[in-house]
């Protein structure tokens, strides 16, 4: 049973529920451990056609402190202060400066953006591209998690092929290959060695590729190196906290993980999430 849940939004972006609001829905649905992950506000350029980044950073303090207040609750709770810290490629002192204005239990690193483009957004986007298009960008991304364990300011790594979001037919067929499975491997081992987390999400299942973030092929060379998971449901209402945990451990059971690790002062925590 897994009673972790490190990967949270809330309204101070584009979540639907108040601090206190997801904070009772992993009560009520037996968290032991909740993280809250904001997104973190981003630097100039860096912009969905819609955006929550001007009312995010206006709120930013507001945010933590609402965070802060929920650490001494009576509830049995662990609640940990994290970040979903966006990477912005050649913005390192941009993310060195966030990171360092607030005492993180732990960070998340979501890759989002492919250079200024969020590739995320619509799948409108995708429709677009040739087939040698999509897997020019799927490389990207996979060099560009390279980037992130490089840096050494990172916990975990997020929903880590979030990138086959509005193309899976096309990334199943890309990731069969042996040059894909190369990029992919040697990402992994970047963030093996950086001391990071690779983070088992539900919320893909939510998502246009309906399956989990990442697919077995990520979750075998994982378990083949000796890479630690976490779990996420990457929830943005409070009906997603803890979403689809049951699958998410069966899942993770079958590539032999019996444990998942969390992030508290920045420290790495193990835990069975066996029955």
């Amino acid at each position: 049973m897994i009673t972790v849940d490190t990967h949270i939004h809330t309204l101070f972006s584009h979540g639907k529920a108040t601090v206190q609001e997801m904070y009772a829905a992993a009560r009520d649905k037996g968290m032991t451990v909740f993280g809250f992950s904001e997104h973190s506000p981003r630097p100039e350029g860096f912009d969905y056609p819609t955006d929550y980044k001007a009312k995010l950073t206006a709120a930013w303090p507001e945010y933590i402190r609402q965070v802060f207040d929920l650490k001494s609750n009576n509830d049995g709770i662990k609640v940990l202060l994290g970040i979903e810290m966006d990477w912005t490629t050649g913005q390192d002192a941009y993310i060195r400066q966030k990171l360092a204005a607030d005492p993180f239990d732990y960070v998340i690193a979501g890759i989002h953006f492919l250079g200024t483009w969020g590739f995320d957004y619509k799948a409108d986007d995708w429709a677009e591209w040739t087939e040698a298009e999509c897997h020019a960008r799927y490389e990207t991304f996979f060099e560009s998690m390279i980037d992130v364990a490089k840096t050494g300011l990172f916990n975990i790594i997020a929903h880590p092929d979030i990138i086959k979001i509005f193309s899976v037919d096309v990334f199943r067929s890309w990731i069969g290959t042996s040059k894909a499975q190369e990029a992919v491997r040697t990402a992994l081992c970047a963030v093996k060695d950086a001391g990071m987390a690779m983070e088992v999400s539900s919320a893909g299942l939510r998502k246009m590729c309906k399956e989990i973030y990442p697919g077995p092929y990520l979750m075998e060379t994982a378990k083949e190196i000796g890479l630690p998971l976490s779990f996420g449901s990457d929830a943005h209402s409070t009906a997603s906290v803890g979403y689809a945990f049951d699958q998410l451990a069966e899942y993770a059971r079958a590539y032999g993980y019996t444990q998942s690790v969390y992030f508290e002062n920045r420290t790495m925590q193990v835990r069975s999430f066996l029955p």
